[in-house]
């Protein structure tokens, strides 16, 4: 499987006009992977007073704006949503990109939005139920004429869903770390799994998990494309690289060195040995996770030099 190279975008503490203006860009350089996350408040955790825009809303925007780019969301939270009305976004959205729509799903976990919002906090075995009850929903909406589900949290009666997707199947992600529940799931319903933030040792562990998962339910391992999200902090020069650091440091408080071990930092030159690990331990795809502000003059070393160089040394997708 070739490999391919994509970027995540945070969108917080950033204007609209600013993320079209790298959307755009990121396409026009040919990356491979555009994706948003899908949270209300800043990740990680302050006050929910930080500009954040919603993820159906920003992919509908990459969707029109983007002319080759593949586009997910890592990931949806579907305790946020009814897995029906999801599935109809989704098509819309299908439709807005010429299909080139790969969402992704997962159980959610920011316990200040979800009580925020009204959605309580259900415990973590009811939300992966829930995860597992909607991606059925989803499924069945985005590959039947009539889909019905009865479930512990979700239902639908009959439910269709046109017109269909434009793909025939469209690929549905799975993301997180979570060795029985998210990488079991994987093994039974997705295409693709994503994890973030994770060093290369860790990583390589989970991938061989999730053989394991696939070997349980008679399922190839080579089916189900394997990426992960790296936060970017790369600097163009060693002095910005400690600004760098400092700067991930203030962002992420005691979460900082758990989120340095899958972390680009350091110059695009190392970035390169970096992202060449993960490839050698199985990833299809690495993302790099964007939380502004960041280094645009890093940025695009890597996206405009540090990236081809890999294709060069591992392959380039095809699209």
């Amino acid at each position: 499987m070739p490999v391919s190279f994509g970027v995540h975008t945070g969108q917080q503490n950033i204007a609209m006009d600013e993320l079209r203006r790298l959307w755009r860009w990121i396409d026009d350089q040919g990356m491979d992977w555009i994706s948003v996350w899908d949270h209300f408040y800043e990740a990680p955790p302050v006050d929910g007073m930080s500009p954040h825009f919603e993820s159906a809303a920003c992919m509908a925007v990459i969707a029109a704006e983007t002319e080759r780019v593949r586009i997910g969301c890592l990931v949806f939270c579907v305790p946020y949503r009814n897995p029906a009305t999801l599935a109809k976004t989704l098509t819309t959205l299908d439709h807005i990109s010429n299909g080139r729509l790969e969402p992704g799903f997962g159980a959610g976990w920011h316990e200040m939005e979800f009580r925020g919002y009204g959605y309580g906090f259900p415990p973590l075995r009811d939300r992966f139920v829930m995860l597992d009850e909607g991606i059925q929903i989803i499924r069945g909406m985005l590959t039947q004429e009539r889909t019905s589900f009865e479930g512990i949290h979700y239902q639908a009666v009959d439910a269709t869903c046109q017109p269909p997707p434009v793909q025939d199947r469209m690929p549905l992600w799975i993301g997180g770390r979570g060795e029985r529940k998210t990488l079991g799931l994987a093994a039974r319903y997705m295409e693709g799994w994503n994890v973030p933030y994770i060093g290369v040792e860790e990583f390589a562990r989970l991938n061989g998990v999730l053989d394991t998962r696939c070997a349980e339910v008679g399922r190839d391992p080579a089916t189900i494309a394997r990426t992960v999200n790296l936060q970017f902090t790369l600097s163009n020069t060693a002095e910005e690289a400690a600004s760098a650091r400092q700067q991930l440091e203030a962002q992420w408080g005691d979460q900082a060195d758990r989120i340095s071990e899958g972390s680009l930092t350091g110059t695009p030159d190392d970035a390169f040995e970096r992202v060449s690990q993960y490839i050698e331990a199985g990833a299809d795809g690495v993302n790099v996770a964007l939380r502004a502000p960041w280094n645009e003059a890093a940025l695009t070393t890597y996206i405009t030099e540090t990236v081809p160089a890999l294709r060069q040394k591992h392959g380039a997708i095809t699209l």
